[in-house]
């Protein structure tokens, strides 16, 4: 058995802790408020966020830094995107030759433009970077709590990536293995701006067609920014592409879909934000990506306009009326 630390103490960092500590590991999830920290582990539960699901043996908080990742071989990083290069900067001294390092965020950083695979490799200094996987999927953290049926893809560089498959992999967590640490990234990163459009559509009240009509077309989006970023085009079509983006345009467990479908009914989205609990990454990796989107010139128009919607105000019905109406043309090309 393995002794793993999990970063963030949020949803998904606690539904991973859940699957490790159920297999036997040794799991210390780290969460930086200390109130918070010591409730969980008085609670053995997080109440808060996975209501009624309890913490198995094993499964420890704390929210003490130093020394964090001594004698420590697999460190889960579960933070939103937008704070994960600061939370690496705290430990890169800690960081040693043999430890992998695992990322479950998905976005792209907004001040940089990059995947966070690449933010990682940033912070540790040209150190480790065959270490860094990343974990990926349509995997929403109310299920994998409950521990009903899931699939993920662990990419990276192979041997680590096949260490991080045999760490997670239960009879009800299946864990694939990729090389494609860019596809892998991108499609988690892209599909959240989607389901923010798929969102819209429901807050407006379209039907299935309309809903069918988005994931499509924003496959055809995720390909051409995917191709233009370096990753296989064949990825997009595999869990992290197509899965992830079918689950969380369609879940009510979806936040980014939940952020959409409020401003479909005329929220604005400040207050959209304000009012929850959970990070939705997609409002702030549609701005990255649509800034690579001009910066490479791809073609991306539903992304565009969840841009406008968010970032410039458009008005929804409007951007919908754009795109049904643009100029006519071939379903490839």
């Amino acid at each position: 058995m393995e002794k793993v630390v999990i970063i963030g103490a949020g949803s998904w960092g606690t539904a991973l802790g859940l699957v490790l500590a159920k297999k036997g590991h040794e799991v210390i999830m780290w969460e930086h408020n200390n109130v918070i920290a010591e409730k969980l582990n008085t609670e053995k539960e997080n109440s808060r966020l996975l209501p009624g699901i309890k913490f198995p043996e094993g499964l420890t908080v704390t929210s003490e830094i130093d020394g964090l990742l001594k004698d420590v071989k697999y460190v889960v990083f579960s933070v939103p995107s937008q704070v994960l290069r600061g939370v690496i900067t705290k430990l890169s001294s800690q960081i040693e030759d043999g430890m992998i390092l695992i990322n479950t965020a998905k976005g792209l950083e907004v001040s940089t433009g990059e995947t966070l695979s690449n933010v990682m490799k940033d912070e540790i200094k040209g150190k480790y970077h065959k270490n860094i996987i990343v974990l990926s999927g349509p995997t929403h953290a109310e299920e994998v709590a409950l521990e009903l049926p899931t699939t993920i893809v662990a990419a990276g560089e192979v041997e680590n990536a096949k260490k991080v498959q045999e760490l997670f992999n239960t009879e009800n967590f299946r864990v694939y293995v990729s090389k494609d640490i860019a596809g892998v990234e991108l499609g988690g990163a892209v599909k959240n701006c989607l389901a923010i459009g798929a969102g819209i559509a429901d807050g407006l009240g379209y039907g299935d067609n309309a809903k069918a009509a988005l994931i499509t077309r924003g496959i055809a989006e995720m390909i051409r920014f995917g191709k233009v970023m370096g990753a296989n085009e064949l990825t997009f079509s595999g869990l992290t592409g197509i899965g992830d983006l079918v689950v969380t345009c369609a879940s009510k467990h979806s936040r980014n879909r939940y952020v959409g479908e409020r401003l479909g009914k005329g929220d604005n989205i400040q207050d959209i934000l304000d009012s929850m609990v959970m990070v939705a990454e997609g409002v702030a990796t549609v701005k990255a990506v649509y800034n690579k989107k001009l910066e490479f010139g791809i073609s991306m128009p539903i992304v565009e306009a969840i841009y406008q919607i968010i970032y410039e105000g458009a008005d929804t019905k409007e951007k919908v009326k754009e795109l049904m109406t643009r100029e006519l043309k071939e379903e490839f090309y």
